[in-house]
């Protein structure tokens, strides 16, 4: 058994049954991995909420993880996340959402992509 692998073997439950548009974002959520585990963030745990209206998402994150008092394992640990809220708004955007909102625990907005703010950045 390798160091992660006991994460890996987290039971499967069953959700209560959710809105087609949200059960649509939480397919699309799990093609998104931690590179630290190469676990999918839906079944580590780190999507907490989701807020589907019409083509607008919002996705709530659990990214409070306790972390060194070590500025470089802080530097990574803000790295990981910066680049799992990146792939988010990549996939979702590629969906065809026109607007993706990422928060995290305790509300702070963390990213904001909207379609239109693409299209008048492309002169």
């Amino acid at each position: 058994m390798g160091f992660l692998d006991f994460i890996r073997e987290k039971p499967k439950g069953r959700i209560k049954e959710l809105p087609p548009e949200v059960r649509e974002v939480v397919e699309e959520l799990k093609k998104v991995k931690d590179p630290e585990t190469e676990l999918n963030i839906v079944d580590e745990g780190l999507v907490y909420g989701i807020t589907v209206e019409g083509k607008n998402v919002m996705v709530w994150l659990f990214l409070a993880r306790s972390t060194p008092e070590c500025h470089f394992c802080q530097a990574i640990a803000m790295n990981v996340q910066k680049r799992i809220i990146k792939d988010i708004v990549n996939v979702l955007r590629d969906k065809g959402f026109s607007s993706v909102k990422v928060y995290n625990e305790i509300g702070l907005l963390l990213e904001e992509w909207r379609e239109k703010d693409e299209k008048n950045a492309a002169f």
